[in-house]
């Protein structure tokens, strides 16, 4: 069965962490399958859409490296809206409806007060034409409702095996607001069975959406046995809260502002809700080749960011220098080559931390020396250039037989003395990028 997947954000804020794992679920379900994903933009709440949120949903996704086969806007869709509309209103499934909010709020109140499900009473149909027409006159345009069926609905989840919903306990929903507008979860049935949506891969938030959409997607002559659904358990942030796009909660565009590579937010999304290790991948084709939608479990993640920057740091070990050139020279590193890459990159956080060790290498920097006298006999033994990684080993040797250290006590003042530092990459590497004349300014206690 060819698949045809589907990722629809609602242009209303930034998209975070969760939404990214949407994203990225149904990407690898396309891609693993052979199939398609469609890039849907729900920005038919037009009082919340904004065209910046869209652009930037375009923005993120591209970073991430996940690309789409088909894009659409529901806002370019509503005279398909209409349509469909039309075909359940000639079918007599949708009715008009005149309460308003705060009457509907009044009456979920009282069915939770003696204990009943807050599901819509249908008042509505016993309104005739007259007083239809009374509350039109007197200002009161209609929503619209889906006349839902008194049955059972069930599917087998891919995610949380069989799931069934009891006639009556779902309120009909509503499809056309007063304002003429489609609501989200009607437009949504539209545009999946219109567009040719196979697998519905989103979040278990709408999993009581699902009776809802299988019924209007019949009603409008779906294939009764529907398309396959998948709820994910949502992620949760580090202590259990919830993520909030509004909130800007871990958006992709404050993790990308902090150094954080797209591939770490790639490789641990991939696996969290698994029973998988999560290890970082060179390239989403890892991913890709590695997913299984079966191995998602029931239990909500927590998304930890110390998680994230661990993964972060294992990503950049593997970056080889080729894809990491032209970085180095927007940081403003330029004559950073491959050696220093391989120098410094065991040692990174974020690809922003090679800034510090490129002055480390071209200074200037003020080195760390407590005793003169050693520092000044270590300089004496300096070998002459060419350097290798080799010249270290033999150059420390050197100083140990003349001065009689060993390990720390030889090996700390000379890296204290040449970088400033008490720890970082490996010294038989990094003393070739210093070169002889910078080493033996920093031993003589020099700024260099």
């Amino acid at each position: 069965m060819s698949v045809a997947v589907r990722f629809a954000p609602s242009p209303t804020g930034f998209l975070h962490v969760g939404n990214a794992r949407a994203a990225l679920v149904n990407w690898l379900l396309a891609r693993s399958r052979g199939g398609s994903l469609l890039l849907r933009l729900d920005d038919t709440d037009t009082e919340r859409s904004e065209e910046r949120y869209a652009a930037a949903i375009l923005e993120d996704l591209a970073w991430l490296g996940l690309d789409w086969d088909r894009f659409a806007r529901q806002s370019d869709r509503l005279p398909s809206y209409r349509a469909a509309f039309d075909r359940l209103k000639a079918r007599d499934l949708v009715y008009p409806c005149y309460e308003t909010p705060d009457e509907l709020a009044l009456k979920r109140k009282s069915q939770l007060a003696r204990h009943r499900p807050p599901v819509y009473d249908r008042a509505a149909l016993a309104l005739t034409p007259a007083e239809r027409r009374a509350l039109e006159a007197a200002g009161r345009p209609p929503h619209w409702r889906f006349r839902l069926a008194d049955e059972a609905v069930a599917w087998d989840d891919l995610v949380h095996g069989r799931l069934s919903f009891a006639g009556g306990h779902v309120s009909d929903p509503v499809v056309l607001r007063a304002d003429g507008q489609p609501i989200y979860t009607f437009a949504s049935v539209v545009d999946d069975l219109e567009l040719g949506i196979t697998h519905v891969v989103r979040g278990d938030d709408h999993i009581a959406n699902t009776p809802v959409h299988i019924q209007i997607w019949r009603a409008l002559g779906g294939d009764p046995a529907g398309p396959a659904f998948a709820h994910l358990p949502l992620l949760a942030g580090g202590q259990g809260e919830k993520l909030s796009k509004r909130q800007g909660s871990l958006s992709l565009r404050s993790l990308r502002e902090e150094g954080v590579e797209a591939m770490a937010v790639a490789s641990l999304l991939a696996r969290l809700g698994t029973a998988d290790p999560v290890e970082p991948a060179a390239g989403l084709a890892t991913l890709v080749a590695g997913f299984d939608l079966a191995r998602f479990g029931r239990s909500p993640p927590h998304f930890e960011v110390e998680e994230l920057w661990q993964v972060n740091a294992r990503v950049l070990h593997l970056l080889p220098y080729e894809a990491v050139a032209d970085r180095l020279t927007a940081l403003g590193l330029a004559g950073a080559g491959a050696d220093f890459w391989e120098a410094v990159r065991p040692n990174l956080a974020r690809l922003g931390d090679a800034a510090d060790w490129w002055r480390v290498c071209r200074g200037p920097l003020a080195p760390v020396i407590d005793e003169p006298g050693f520092a000044a006999a270590a300089a004496a033994l300096l070998p002459p250039e060419p350097w290798t990684p080799e010249t270290w080993k033999g150059w420390t040797q050197a100083v140990a037989a003349a001065t009689g250290r060993k390990g720390k006590l030889l090996f700390q003042p000379l890296r204290q003395a040449l970088t400033g530092r008490d720890h970082g990459p490996e010294m038989r590497n990094l003393l070739p990028l210093l070169g002889r004349e910078r080493a033996l300014r920093r031993l003589a206690g020099e700024t260099a």
